[in-house]
């Protein structure tokens, strides 16, 4: 088994086609560097983010998950990201009860412009999950 040192999350990017997706390959374009270990899954909006696909990312080995999507009022959709907000909150209650630390699951408001943005909360997302440790679901479903 690797040490705690060696540990390098995991992490499940879902972004939003219109705003923190175009914000990623703004990062990209831009040489903007950030942790190679984030798996982006672009979704046309952080509203169609089924709670299912969250789960079955943690199930899966995810040692956590990202939500991104416009800012509010932005949303290209008109209340995509509300809702986004609301199955998060409620998600990050559900994952406690299952013994899931709910602050593996992050929401962010990402727009085209900010590749930067993307950048920091990736790498600050790296740094708790690190702190945090390995999904304790991975020992369970092995």
């Amino acid at each position: 088994m690797s040490s705690e040192q060696d540990f390098k999350p995991l992490v499940v990017a879902f972004c939003c086609n219109w705003c923190s997706y175009a914000g990623a390959d703004l990062a990209g374009t831009s040489r903007i560097q950030y942790p190679p270990n984030v798996r982006i899954i672009r979704v046309m909006c952080s509203g169609r983010v089924d709670p299912q696909f969250i789960l079955r990312a943690f199930e899966k080995g995810a040692d956590g998950v990202l939500v991104a999507g416009c800012h509010p009022g932005d949303c290209h959709y008109l209340k995509g990201n509300l809702y986004a907000r609301r199955r998060v909150i409620l998600l990050k209650r559900l994952l406690e009860t299952i013994g899931i630390e709910p602050e593996r699951l992050r929401l962010e408001w990402i727009s085209a412009s900010e590749g930067g943005k993307l950048a920091e909360v990736i790498h600050s997302f790296v740094k708790e999950l690190e702190k945090l440790g390995p999904n304790p679901l991975k020992e369970v479903v092995k």
